[in-house]
């Protein structure tokens, strides 16, 4: 699929999803008071969506807690991103951290000139060059495929959701059990597994080799065996791989990601004669 109907795709997605969640607010006010209700109804609901819109990308990094990276923690990291960023033809992302030993890394943001990319510190440990190269390159190609606004919308939209369950004291897990699929719905029909095909395809093309992706993959998978994680399940569709474990009945529902060992072998793939190189080498 070609960048520029991939860009479309997601901002007709987009676009559905605010119009989805401002026709019951209208509904609730025609019930109410009819057509001028629904009229100040409607208005309200735009008012709150465009609020979300705009401040989506925030709503986010708060939720994981991240912190801006300065350019002079980590200098190197910053002229990767400013390189891979003009490469991908996108304005350089705001850096972030989160103090968080899983490693992984994310793109919140609302498209190519506005965006941001977040490292946890177990990534930034632990990651080679090439890997830290590769997952760059993906979050970039979601950048650039605007892959990004509709993630984060959507997973600011099911977060609040779920968050608004907290609310229900004693009934929080009645909520839940009612909202949350509500919430994964959200995501599921906006999110479809071929966008991390298409960002791996365009990460692979922008380094010039799909092996440091494909590694760091593999490495991000092998950690969920070492390393314990804990998020709210609404962020899966921002990883680059789904980090939840797969017992858990409340995150299988977010799950947006197809399987990892499917991803590596495609980028292998597109270099048939790696293992030939590497004996050579």
């Amino acid at each position: 699929m070609s960048v520029r109907l991939s860009t479309a795709r997601n901002l007709l997605k987009l676009w559905l999803l605010l119009a989805v969640f401002a026709l019951p607010p209208m509904a609730i006010g025609y019930a109410v008071g009819g057509w001028k209700a629904a009229t100040l109804f409607l208005f309200a609901a735009l008012l709150t969506e465009a609020t979300i819109y705009a401040y989506c990308d925030r709503i986010v990094l708060s939720l994981l807690g991240a912190r801006e990276l300065v350019i002079a923690e980590r200098p190197d990291l910053h002229s990767m991103v400013e390189r891979l960023a003009a490469k991908a033809g996108v304005v350089k992302p705001r850096l972030y951290v989160i103090s968080d030993g899983y490693p992984r890394s994310l793109s919140v943001g609302r498209g190519p000139t506005s965006s941001s990319v977040v490292f946890s510190l177990g990534l930034l440990t632990a990651a080679s060059s090439a890997e830290l190269e590769g997952l760059i390159a993906h979050e970039l190609a979601h950048v650039r495929n605007h892959d990004v606004a509709v993630q984060t919308t959507s997973v600011a939209v099911a977060a609040t959701i779920v968050e608004l369950t907290h609310i229900g004291g004693f009934f929080q897990r009645g909520l839940l059990f009612f909202f949350a699929p509500i919430a994964a719905a959200v995501e599921n029909l906006l999110l479809s597994p071929k966008r991390e095909y298409a960002a791996d395809l365009g990460a692979a093309l922008l380094c010039g080799s799909p092996h440091g992706l494909a590694d760091a993959l593999l490495r991000i998978e092998h950690a969920s065996e070492l390393v314990s994680f804990a998020a709210s399940p609404t962020t899966e569709p921002l990883y680059p791989v789904n980090p939840f474990a797969r017992e858990d009945r409340l995150a299988r529902m977010f799950e947006t990601h197809p399987p990892v060992v499917e991803r590596i072998r495609r980028l292998r793939e597109l270099d048939p004669d790696w293992r030939e190189k590497l004996r050579a080498a």
